[in-house]
């Protein structure tokens, strides 16, 4: 189910990213409708949270700049599930809220670069996504966008059209061995890596 405001944001979205900019879905059988995830997807644009948040029925969780969190938006972005993030420097407070929100069995949408790419090459992950995946056991769902960076630019306020495509790489399950493995700063580090490789892939 979804509350009033949060449908509404989800229906104007999706409207506009089917009409305007003809949004296809490839891998669908791929995505993981029950129970916690942690969707890790590439950053192309301002576009990716609504994005990503309209290839599910039902809410999810999604992480914000603080710096984003003023006037309107103070009220609106809690709506919509927004975590408030320091993206210069993210705290363990973030960080914890996050894994509790997906041991309580909710969705939520991180992107491991961070920031939105440049030139549409993909960056390189912080261990953070890393930390989270280990310490919330939570499946993994690989998702790569295509086209969002061309519908809107990093330092762009304007809308173009462009042709945006999500592909939904196979979930990733951690083994006890492997999250067990991952308790520490190096094997957050090297989790984040193949997480952010699951990305490249599609």
């Amino acid at each position: 189910m979804m509350r009033w405001i949060y449908w509404l944001g989800w229906m104007s979205f999706g409207s506009a990213f089917r009409t305007i900019f003809g949004m296809r879905i490839i891998g669908e059988e791929n995505l993981i409708t029950e129970g916690p995830v942690l969707v890790a997807s590439n950053h192309q644009s301002f576009l990716d949270p609504p994005l990503i948040g309209n290839l599910y029925k039902t809410e999810m969780v999604f992480l914000a700049r603080k710096s984003l969190f003023k006037g309107p938006a103070t009220w609106v972005y809690p709506q919509w599930n927004a975590i408030p993030v320091d993206q210069d420097r993210p705290d363990m407070a973030s960080l914890k809220t996050i894994i509790r929100k997906l041991k309580e069995g909710h969705r939520v949408l991180v992107f491991p670069e961070g920031a939105r790419t440049l030139d549409g090459s993909l960056g390189e992950a912080a261990p953070g996504i890393g930390l989270i995946a280990a310490k919330s056991g939570a499946p993994i769902q690989p998702v790569r966008i295509s086209g969002a960076r061309d519908a809107l630019p990093r330092g762009s306020g304007r809308i173009r059209f462009a042709r945006i495509t999500v592909t939904i790489g196979k979930p990733i399950h951690l083994t006890p061995e492997e999250l067990k493995a991952a308790s520490s700063k190096q094997g957050y580090d090297e989790l984040a890596k193949r997480i952010m490789a699951s990305i490249g892939e599609l």
